[in-house]
């Protein structure tokens, strides 16, 4: 009889924690879509792209909505319970208040693994990915990139101007820049042209204009009727250089073994900055990996105090609210301690919080089952 009620117990709290992180990651997804409609509008990537980068940057978002939705899951299935008298079969048949939390906290193990896989693995990669996604992608909407009488330069080692833009897509007055490399580069101007689009690649059709060939010893200028300038081989001007969210994690600890054990190894790896200088923005993103997951059973654990006042005793709204407070204010705790990390006391105080929190919350649980008695 146990074992079937605490399944149905933690059954009930699987399902309500995948409907509302997923409902809630969607929601923030769609709102978050709309930033990324820049690819389109400015960058031209077509909508293959803007649709490859926002789905990579779901398990980024499902992984900051977990600890809320845990928050809002125990809350709402403990109530839940209490309002239709369930919890009074967990009492009747000899199960424990205490015995109740222990078993919540145990199942809260399996999200805290679950959120350190989503930081540590998941998160990192997809972020990366998301990256190559957009730098690998060719540019594909031209047509919307290109403006009249501005200068884009949107792509790698290309500059594009356009005096006018005519309704049926005549370009008038063009003028292209192509850095080469370093040492050469080339001048394109045409008095008109056109965007064709063949065997799924972009050209430029250019007629009536001039080429100059620019390199370190000379300066070489030729006229043309008509040529086409093929576009297709343009990549994105994206940053080369990934953000610190974005790289692999075992560069981020290795860093920080480098930096404060042992000075000495050799860390190959061209992405990655590793100094003092940015010591701070290491640490703080080790810490949201490694750290931040630890306070998903004290979320758990507090939330759960809420079964210690039934629904006709005089404090149970006021204690709900108090609780509500509380765990909302450590949620909030453990989004922005990371920033306030600048030295190892600073990082070996804000890592021992967790545990500090939890601990204080389990023995007021045990006193004050134990005043009861």
């Amino acid at each position: 009889m146990k074992k079937i009620i605490f399944n149905k117990l933690i059954l009930d709290v699987t399902k309500f924690f995948l409907l509302s992180s997923m409902s809630l990651s969607l929601i923030i997804l769609v709102v978050q879509a709309v930033n990324f409609l820049d690819y389109i509008s400015e960058d031209g990537h077509g909508i293959y792209t803007y649709f490859g980068i926002t789905m990579l940057n779901f398990p980024k978002i499902f992984s900051r909505v977990m600890p809320f939705c845990i928050f809002i899951t125990i809350f709402y299935i403990i109530n839940k319970y209490e309002l239709k008298n369930e919890l009074l079969i967990f009492w009747n048949i000899g199960i424990g208040k205490i015995k109740f939390i222990n078993t919540l906290i145990i199942f809260s193990i399996f999200f805290l693994i679950l959120q350190l896989a989503l930081n540590i693995i998941i998160v990192p990669k997809s972020l990366d990915q998301a990256r190559e996604f957009v730098r690998n992608s060719n540019i594909d909407f031209f047509p919307n990139l290109i403006k009249e009488k501005k200068f884009i330069d949107a792509v790698e080692s290309l500059t594009i101007f356009v005096e006018r833009k005519k309704e049926n897509g005549e370009l008038i007055n063009i003028y292209l820049k192509d850095n080469l490399n370093n040492n050469q580069s080339q001048i394109i101007y045409a008095k008109k042209g056109k965007l064709i689009f063949n065997n799924e690649k972009n050209h430029l059709e250019l007629y009536d204009g001039n080429f100059i060939d620019i390199d370190k010893k000379k300066i070489t200028t030729f006229s043309f009727k008509k040529t086409e300038f093929d576009l297709s081989k343009y990549k994105t001007k994206t940053t080369v250089f990934p953000k610190v969210q974005e790289l692999n994690s075992k560069l981020i600890f290795l860093c920080l073994y480098k930096l404060k054990i042992d000075k000495n190894y050799e860390l190959e790896n061209k992405f990655l900055n590793c100094n003092e200088e940015t010591y701070g923005d290491i640490i703080e993103e080790a810490f949201k990996r490694g750290i931040k997951p630890f306070f998903i059973p004290v979320i758990v654990l507090i939330s759960s105090l809420v079964i210690l006042y039934n629904k006709d005793n005089f404090f149970y709204t006021k204690f709900q609210y108090l609780l509500f407070f509380i765990v909302l204010t450590i949620i909030i705790v453990s989004e922005i301690s990371s920033r306030y990390i600048s030295d190892i006391q600073s990082t070996i105080i804000f890592s021992l919080l967790p545990i500090i929190l939890f601990l204080l919350s389990y023995i007021f649980l045990f006193f004050r089952m134990r005043e009861k008695l």
